[in-house]
């Protein structure tokens, strides 16, 4: 069979899918995707496409192996997100050990690129406390971001890839800001931002952190994962974020869309924020599902973080799509 055999895990999920689609759409028969999927993974939306599924699980090294074995080029964007303490050892042992498990695979079978997704949750954070207004790849990861079970996960996933880099493979990582935004077509895996955003327009979600992040489309995040194979440069990382917003002002531009109930937003900081954060622990913990809302994401979207993609313009050529049109995809 002709064309390039390239590897995506994660395919079952927002990102990964997205990445699957546009590669299909953008190379065609030039490319030879294989894609892994868990046990029970709903994969349905895979049929009819021209796609081999491989049955393999990130925390079983051995499926990882048969898995990544033939690849030319591997785009590794399975993980997990979740922001509260309970989920810390299922935070380890997927995006940490799971990455591990890549890694290893890839240096076995040769593999000439591999691509990480990684975060902005992995760079070093800008804010008041830091005394940096920008936070760029160079960012050194900050003493307070290890408190944050997601960060601390993606930044030692970061540093997997790293050491895959010093035994001789080549890995770029992409870190993607919060990632919005919904794929035309075919109806493609959703995420829990969207979700977000719709209760806020919806006027479901009354509160507003006092900080700041960066947002991104989801179809940019499928385009720099192709750039970063294409143009990156070995054990660099790239920030993929199209805006930085503070909370109060995305609250602001939801408002002004057609048939919004989004009312004026409640601060959340302080005790009032620990509050919410400590509900968001009791709720996963009960549940035993993961949950956005935590004493750490809460104080996390407290911080005025910005983020440069000033590298991803220029090394990856990187076009950014307008904001306010993601927003509305990601709505309505």
């Amino acid at each position: 069979m002709s064309g390039i055999p390239i590897l995506i895990t994660g395919a079952t999920g927002y990102i990964g899918a997205r990445l699957l689609f546009s590669l299909i759409e953008r190379f065609g028969d030039a490319v030879r995707c294989r894609v892994t999927v868990r046990e029970g993974s709903d994969a349905s939306f895979l049929n009819g496409l021209p796609v081999e599924i491989v049955r393999a699980d990130l925390h079983d090294s051995f499926s990882v192996t048969q898995a990544v074995r033939g690849s030319e080029v591997v785009f590794h964007c399975a993980g997990l997100i979740a922001f509260t303490r309970n989920f810390r050892h299922r935070l380890y042992e997927t995006n940490v050990l799971g990455t591990r498990h890549v890694v290893d695979a890839c240096l076995t079978a040769g593999v000439k690129r591999l691509v990480t997704t990684s975060s902005i949750a992995a760079i070093g954070s800008s804010g008041a406390d830091s005394g940096i207004s920008e936070s760029n790849e160079q960012t050194t990861f900050s003493e307070w971001q290890r408190h944050n079970v997601y960060m601390e996960s993606k930044h030692l996933a970061e540093l997997e890839g790293r050491r895959g880099v010093a035994e001789g493979l080549d890995v770029v990582m992409v870190n993607p800001g919060v990632v919005i935004g919904r794929s035309s077509g075919r109806t493609l895996p959703g995420s829990s931002s969207n979700e977000v955003l719709r209760m806020i327009y919806d006027g479901r979600l009354p509160v507003c952190p006092k900080g700041s992040t960066g947002f991104v489309d989801v179809h940019d995040v499928a385009d720099a994962h192709i750039a970063a194979w294409q143009k990156g440069r070995t054990g660099e990382r790239y920030i993929i974020v199209g805006e930085n917003l503070s909370f109060r002002e995305l609250f602001r531009r939801i408002a002004s869309l057609p048939g919004s109930r989004t009312g004026q937003p409640f601060s959340v900081g302080g005790i009032a924020g620990m509050v919410a954060g400590g509900g968001g622990e009791a709720w996963s913990l009960l549940t035993r599902r993961p949950s956005f809302i935590s004493i750490e994401s809460i104080r996390q979207a407290s911080h005025p973080a910005s983020y440069s993609n000033r590298r991803s313009l220029n090394e990856l050529g990187m076009v950014y799509r307008p904001f306010d049109e993601t927003l509305r995809s990601a709505i309505t």
